[in-house]
């Protein structure tokens, strides 16, 4: 191991490689060790042998299912906003040319006990079935009036102070139901709980304008876009990013132990016999854990079909939100559901989640409003994980450690973590003013 760097990052989980990369770019010297003999930490793909490794303790998964090497099943498993800001981070990074993408078919919400297409634009508010005829005209008005705004534009706010007025004042300007708050709380602006509502609105019509840019952007039934082969491709893109810029890789360093000074400031880091000297250290929770707290659990079901998710149209990847009130949950519940056309599963098999944050120590009957959404199921494994944040003060420590993954299906709370922490280490808020339409060659 070289003798010194600017950063050592532990852990090749999504955020901790993206990271990485970063600040590869930015020119500092990074040295990136993993305890594990494959790239992804929590955040990791597995083929069907590994998957049955994971949960069933055998390497024999039966031969009907096909060859365990079509199968890529994510651990962590995220769709992202094409406009979204991990998109902003692949192209500022010019890692789109590391990976292909393919817009996801379908975005959906559980509703009064059906699944419906989520109505993403004026237009799609007057056919959907979610709503009756006046509440539609009503909804399309809140459409038109989220569409056209525009935080620098006093006239566009009609005369509403978003940074003020509460997301709950602003949506009772214009009328709408209960029932029509919850899905453009919960399915459009992706809010994980109600809290939102007595948060003041700016937050709101940015996230609802997010999922109606990404929407428009690929014309598709969805806003959403999914590497090919799943995200375990993504920390290894952002690996061969940081290598380009002299970043160095260490993977199967089975003990890191990270060294401090008698000012609790980090020093080195030491594997097998050798040591490191660094001035900062960037990790996920499990390498430090006395410097974090835990702060919930996930519960999730993994599950392997020969069909799509009934009542989708058939697509062949999809998000089902099933909001709290829906299910009468403190927070909302997650399906997501891949196939062969992202090159996740052979042909005729269907990879569905359904997650949640946990609010019991029982998986099977927690998460069953969702898997009973599924229809059909081949093989089901239950799982949870303890969710952790930071409890250091990284100006003392000069410790940087992420937060665990959520259970939400998308990427926009992931990436927000990677952003801050990057400004913390450097000074710096990231530029992501990029020209969008540098993803798009790949992903016809």
């Amino acid at each position: 191991m070289d003798k010194e760097y600017d950063t050592i990052v532990l852990g090749t989980g999504l955020k901790e490689c993206i990271l990485s990369g970063l600040l590869s770019v930015d020119g500092l010297k990074v040295l990136h060790m993993e305890r594990n003999d494959y790239y992804g930490g929590e955040s990791t793909s597995l083929n069907l042998i590994q998957l049955w490794k994971k949960f069933r303790n055998s390497d024999k998964p039966p031969a009907h299912l096909g060859s365990s090497r079509d199968y890529n099943v994510d651990m962590v498993p995220k769709f992202m906003m094409a406009n979204g800001t991990l998109v902003r981070v692949l192209i500022h990074t010019d890692v789109t040319k590391y990976m292909y993408f393919k817009a996801v078919d379908g975005s959906y919400v559980f509703n009064k006990g059906k699944v419906h297409k989520v109505p993403a634009t004026g237009m799609e508010a007057l056919k959907t079935p979610l709503m009756g005829l006046f509440e539609k005209r009503r909804a399309r008005k809140f459409f038109i009036y989220v569409h056209d705004y525009d935080e620098n534009d006093p006239k566009t706010h009609e005369g509403m102070d978003l940074t003020r007025v509460t997301t709950r004042k602003l949506i009772a300007k214009y009328g709408l139901s209960d029932n029509t708050i919850d899905f453009i709380g919960h399915a459009l602006a992706l809010h994980r709980d109600d809290r939102y509502l007595n948060e003041p609105a700016l937050d709101t019509v940015k996230r609802m304008k997010l999922y109606g840019e990404s929407f428009a952007r690929f014309q598709g039934g969805s806003p959403y876009i999914y590497p090919l082969y799943g995200l375990g491709e993504l920390p290894q893109a952002f690996a061969r990013l940081s290598a380009v810029y002299g970043g160095t890789y260490m993977l199967n360093k089975r003990e890191c132990k990270v060294e401090f000074n008698d000012e609790g400031q980090v020093i080195s880091v030491t594997s097998e016999g050798e040591t490191a000297k660094c001035k900062k250290v960037v990790c996920d929770p499990s390498y430090l854990p006395n410097k974090v707290r835990k702060i919930g659990k996930v519960a999730r079901a993994i599950c392997i079909m020969s069909h799509p998710i009934p009542n989708t149209n058939d697509s062949h990847s999809v998000q089902v939100i099933i909001p709290q009130k829906q299910s009468g949950r403190k927070s909302d519940m997650y399906l997501f559901c891949c196939s062969s056309s992202h090159k996740v599963a052979p042909k005729g098999k269907f990879i569905a989640f359904v997650s949640a944050e946990a609010e019991t120590d029982k998986p099977e009957i927690e998460l069953k409003p969702g898997v009973d959404l599924l229809g059909p199921i081949d093989e089901i494994f239950y799982d949870t994980y303890d969710r952790y944040e930071p409890i250091n003060e990284p100006s003392l420590d000069n410790c940087f450690i992420s937060t665990s993954y959520d259970a939400t299906t998308h990427f926009e709370s992931t990436v927000m973590d990677v952003l801050n922490i990057y400004t913390k280490i450097t000074g710096k808020v990231l530029d992501l003013s990029v020209d969008l339409s540098a993803a798009s060659a790949a992903e016809e």
